[in-house]
């Protein structure tokens, strides 16, 4: 899930994302701004759902996906839309 918080005097948009998978250990987040070798590690939760909080620049798209336990890659099912990646799979997309 991502839920978005904009700020009238900030040219950047607060995305919280969260993501429930079935079972893991660690879910990171990748590939936000271009940056697919440096994770963002999500923090895990109660309930088992992980999230984390990042500043975007308004006015722009990240393509990113989770990965859980180090070997799994998972998009956001609630993500703003898809696009194909180079390994013949999809990447989510959040469009701030």
């Amino acid at each position: 899930m991502l839920q978005k918080t904009y700020y009238k005097t900030k040219d950047y948009c607060k995305v919280k994302f969260s993501f429930q998978p079935e079972t893991a250990e660690t879910v990171q987040l990748l590939g936000l701004n271009s940056d697919w070798e440096n994770s963002i590690i999500m923090s895990k939760k109660k309930d088992g759902s992980f999230s984390a909080e990042v500043n975007l620049p308004k006015e722009s798209k990240h393509e990113f996906k989770y990965l859980v336990d180090d070997t799994l890659w998972v998009n956001d099912p609630e993500a703003d839309s898809e696009v194909p990646n180079v390994f013949g799979g999809s990447n989510s997309v959040v469009a701030i």
